[in-house]
């Protein structure tokens, strides 16, 4: 990939993160970006570098998990991903690679047969605990992803729920899922050993 092309993945992933109406994988990741305006960027050389280190998948992942690490995608500037990008690229392949073993150790620490169906209850407009346990990191947004992928409380979240906090997790949820590839059968056995 060379470094224009690198650029442009960058703009295409973040345009998909940021965008609610642009799709990656709709537009197959193309954007209207010009080489003129490439070469007019003080961080060109970041993104030479990146094009020599990664292969055409491993740069297109490495974006999608720095935007899924972040809080707002809409913040995330390129001096962020230039400092902790690796790190963070290092983390998502992690969970990843694990991601059953990982799903059940959060369910583990977080869900019991008692108070599973009270995670999904909204009292008074007030976010459920499964958003609080996703807020305070106690489950990573795979597992927050693969339990909407399960029982779809989604949109019933997206009707009652009208905040700001909950409308990023809401549009990251849509914007992520594409890229995470789910065994749903996989992770529904997990669950119904957990809390049945």
């Amino acid at each position: 990939m060379s470094p224009f092309d690198c650029y442009k993945t960058y703009v295409a992933v973040k345009n998909h993160f940021t965008k609610d109406k642009f799709d990656y994988h709709k537009y197959c990741g193309k954007t209207r970006m010009s080489v003129q305006s490439f070469y007019k960027r003080k961080d060109r050389y970041w993104f030479e570098k990146i094009s020599r280190q990664k292969n055409d998948s491993e740069i297109r992942d490495f974006f999608v998990s720095n935007f899924v690490a972040c809080d707002d995608p809409q913040t995330l500037w390129i001096g962020e991903l230039i400092k902790n990008g690796n790190t963070n690229y290092k983390s998502w392949q992690k969970r990843v690679q694990s991601l059953s073993y990982i799903f059940k150790e959060e369910i583990e620490g977080s869900f019991s047969r008692d108070n599973f169906d009270s995670m999904f209850k909204i009292e008074k407009n007030r976010h459920p605990p499964i958003v609080k346990l996703y807020l305070s990191k106690k489950i990573s947004m795979e597992t927050f992803l693969i339990l909407d992928k399960i029982l779809g409380f989604s949109p019933q979240f997206n009707k009652k729920l009208s905040d700001p906090v909950w409308e990023l997790i809401s549009l990251k949820m849509k914007k992520y899922h594409p890229f995470l590839n789910i065994d749903i059968f996989k992770f529904k056995k997990i669950l119904r050993e957990i809390v049945l």
